[in-house]
């Protein structure tokens, strides 16, 4: 039925949800599960915050990946724990739905779960949130899971 799952996930509520339920489905399917966490690029305002303490080498750019890969390596770790196996976890930058359905096509996803609910920020209510938006516009199957 399913080859490939791809399940992006955030470190919220709903992609911990939304984790469980794919790994559940790779197993019954004995699909290959695809683990994306994106992160957003930085605005200018952060660029020329972090140029104040200039003994920091660290980047917003840097502080906002390494926390996406600590987020994508937990959610590998509780899919481990969970039985899943054949796991491919990836961090990207960019917008999040757009980088989400870009990740899915690229790497021929199946089926695409995520919660319906995730960290996202103010501009979600306003411009459409981030699960409305792969499911609007996903050539694939698409299941939201809610907490």
């Amino acid at each position: 039925m399913y080859q490939k799952i791809l399940c992006p996930v955030d470190g919220s509520e709903g992609a911990r949800k939304a984790l469980s339920e794919s790994v559940k489905l790779a197993g019954l399917t004995q699909a290959r599960l695809l683990i994306l966490t994106v992160f957003r690029h930085h605005s200018l305002l952060d660029a020329s915050l972090s140029m104040v303490d200039v003994d920091d080498p660290d980047t917003v750019e840097d502080v906002l990946r390494a926390h996406a890969v600590g987020i994508c390596e937990e959610a590998k770790s509780a899919a481990l724990q969970m039985g899943a196996s054949h796991i491919r976890a990836v961090v990207k930058r960019g917008p999040p739905a757009r980088t989400i359905l870009g990740f899915a096509e690229q790497n021929r996803a199946d089926l695409i779960v995520l919660g319906g609910r995730g960290s996202g920020d103010a501009e979600n209510y306003l411009l459409g949130s981030v699960s409305h938006k792969v499911t609007s516009l996903a050539k694939c199957s698409v299941l939201v899971t809610h907490p």
